[in-house]
């Protein structure tokens, strides 16, 4: 399996993410960037998760179906069900499609994990599809992951 550096211009590493991108701002999704895939690649799929919600894992975007040869998201992804590029984006734990930016109870910082993986297949899933779907349709597809991390508390 093949690691992929994924890195942000607006946080880096461990740091805050800044309130834009949350819903204390205009919970716009950062821009993200990703090494190139490896050979094989079919498509490109993301989850942002947050492991520290009271309630257990919290899902704030899924999204699959980028094109393999693609190595950035912009700036504000539109929450649209399938976007310009033939990407979908599923429902998060808000309930709604696209992402959902950080919205922890005030408290402790929650960890923001974005999670992407390299497909070797294009994968059969509607739009609205749910993490959990994601998952099950990728087992045995991943070629690659790449991993981002930042922190928000309010």
């Amino acid at each position: 399996m093949v690691t992929l550096k994924l890195t942000s211009p607006a946080f880096k590493e461990g740091e805050a993410i800044p309130k834009k991108h949350t819903c204390d701002g205009s919970d716009l999704s950062p821009a993200l960037e990703w090494s190139k895939p490896p050979d094989g690649a079919k498509s490109i799929a993301l989850i942002c998760e947050d492991p520290d919600a009271p309630m257990g894992l919290w899902v704030h975007w899924v999204l699959w179906g980028l094109p393999a040869e693609a190595t950035s998201l912009v700036e504000g992804v539109k929450a649209d069900r399938v976007l310009a590029s033939g990407a979908q984006q599923g429902k998060n734990d808000f309930g709604k499609i696209g992402y959902g930016g950080p919205c922890p109870p005030r408290g402790k910082p929650h960890r923001y994990f974005f999670k992407l993986y390299v497909l070797g297949t294009t994968l059969p899933l509607e739009p609205g599809a749910s993490r959990n779907d994601l998952l099950k349709a990728m087992e045995g597809h991943v070629l690659g992951e790449g991993q981002l991390m930042g922190r928000y508390s309010r």
